[in-house]
């Protein structure tokens, strides 16, 4: 199992958090946002994927973005369409993973996935909520019995240390089989951006480095 911490804004906390060898950082390149990320990004070691979050950006941004940056990963969390994603993979050459996020409700028509299937390496399942990402709640995740997609995905939307044995008992069912990674964001932050590494610690011990 993966782990992917999202939404950071200090250089000292990220330097921090590499200690605990994330799979993906992500850093968020939406103005609206209150961990939207300027300035350099400290130098991470290769094992770590630099992943760049955009909100219905044009994709001459994500590209500029992208070399600037390094990034090996973009996150599309807006409504970006099959169009769009299918132009930045062919972009890409499989050189860039490309991650896109889809909101959960209380309800979610799981058909719509089949037209992504080709066009993204990843999905990642969030919360519906009044931002786009970063609102500390979870949704249902019995939900993802639905889903008949064989494409891996990443679990987020307001997971942090209270989670933990819903998590567990989650990763023992049959339909959470193509869970490849756990994002994480606002349930472990002391301030928006401002991560705590001892929470975070604590739960990549429980859940990352203990696979069920």
């Amino acid at each position: 199992m993966k782990l992917k911490v999202c939404g950071m804004q200090y250089s000292e906390n990220i330097k921090e958090l590499v200690q605990l060898e994330p799979d993906y950082l992500g850093f968020i390149f939406y103005d609206k946002s209150k961990r939207n990320y300027v300035g350099e990004i400290p130098a991470l070691p290769n094992k770590i994927k630099k992943t760049g979050v955009f909100v219905n950006e044009t994709k001459e941004e994500v590209l500029r973005k992208l070399v600037k940056y390094d990034l090996q990963a973009i996150q599309l969390h807006g409504e970006e369409s099959v169009d769009y994603c299918k132009e930045l993979k062919e972009t890409f050459q499989k050189q860039t993973e490309i991650i896109k996020v889809f909101s959960v409700g209380t309800s979610f028509d799981f058909e719509v996935l089949k037209k992504y299937d080709t066009v993204c390496d990843f999905y990642l399942f969030d919360t519906k909520g009044k931002e786009k990402g970063g609102n500390g709640i979870t949704f249902n995740w019995g939900i993802l019995k639905e889903n008949k997609s064989q494409k891996p995905y990443f679990l987020s939307g307001g997971i942090g240390l209270d989670e933990v044995d819903k998590l567990k008992n989650f990763l023992q069912q049959d339909y959470a089989k193509n869970c490849v990674a756990i994002d994480v964001n606002s349930r472990f932050e002391i301030e928006p951006g401002l991560k705590n590494i001892e929470e975070l610690k604590t739960f990549q011990q429980e859940i990352i480095k203990n696979e069920i």
